[in-house]
């Protein structure tokens, strides 16, 4: 049975004396009738993709729309410039987080974390780490079951959908979901692992799905930058002994309501927010013509 709630996932590593991983990865076993092995390859082949499509990125490829392109180049020069006020680090976290942004646009191959349209946001937070704190893949992985069993509950409790609870439910859930995997990564406990979730989650609550042309372009590339971000933050704010105020499980549902209540135009539909203004009404027509 999946898990019903974040609650249910620290209860069980209380009563069972085990980790969110560990949790997360019986559960997998379990629901999919799987051995340990079988989840374990399947989530290695899962991080192989993310690594290939990381690797892979092309500097000068552009989507066919011409819209989006090239600034994960930019992106990762500029986090050589001393006087950057993020530092190194989060620069090279943005410039992944447009790469693998950039790839899905291009129609290259990306892994869904969870969506296409928030694919940037995992893997950027991860894919540097692997790189630079020297943690080693089967650390990696853990990280990911962990994120995984995150954005199962989201998916369950509320969405992952832009077309049904707007962008908040995917770049939203992306970063719930990666700030969980880094807590885990930097020794948190259970409890601080879903409420870092909460604060990444609930710091992009409202957030709508308004993508320019209907392309997961404009903005959708660069909000899995604020998503990474956003993520990295959170994880830091509970390393710290910071809690989110509202219980985690009650910040996913008021996500939900939020998506529920959210007008059609801004779900998707690329009839309102930045998709409704004059520029990119200019866009669609330019778009249109070339079609």
């Amino acid at each position: 049975m999946a898990f019903e709630s974040l609650q249910q996932i620290v209860d069980l590593c209380d009563k069972e004396q085990n980790s969110v991983y560990e949790i997360v990865l019986e559960n997998d076993c379990d629901e999919r009738k799987v051995t340990r092995e079988d989840s374990l390859l399947q989530m290695e082949a899962t991080w192989d993709a993310i690594l290939l499509a990381s690797s892979t990125y092309e500097e000068k490829l552009v989507s066919a729309s011409g819209l989006v392109g090239t600034d994960g180049a930019k992106m990762e020069r500029y986090m050589k410039n001393e006087n950057s006020l993020c530092g190194s680090y989060m620069n090279l976290v943005m410039a992944h987080a447009l790469q693998m942004g950039e790839s899905n646009a291009c129609m290259k191959r990306i892994v869904a974390a969870p969506t296409a349209g928030s694919c940037g946001v995992l893997p950027a937070v991860l894919v540097p780490y692997f790189m630079h704190k020297k943690a080693d893949t089967p650390k990696i992985i853990e990280a990911m079951y962990v994120s995984a069993g995150i954005g199962q509950v989201i998916a369950s409790r509320a969405s992952i959908s832009g077309a049904e609870g707007g962008c908040q439910a995917e770049i939203g859930s992306a970063s719930a979901m990666a700030a969980s995997a880094m807590t885990y990564l930097q020794g948190g406990d259970p409890e601080q692992i879903i409420h870092a979730a909460a604060i990444s989650l609930k710091s992009l609550l409202g957030l709508v799905c308004d993508p320019v042309a209907g392309l997961v372009e404009i903005p959708c590339v660069k909000r899995n930058v604020i998503g990474a971000v956003n993520a990295m933050s959170a994880t830091d704010m509970v390393m710290a002994g910071i809690k989110s105020r509202i219980p985690p499980d009650q910040v996913i549902d008021a996500m939900k309501e939020v998506g529920d209540k959210m007008d059609v135009s801004l779900r998707e539909t690329g009839k309102g927010g930045l998709a409704a203004t004059s520029e990119a009404v200019k866009i669609c027509q330019l778009l249109q013509k070339k079609l």
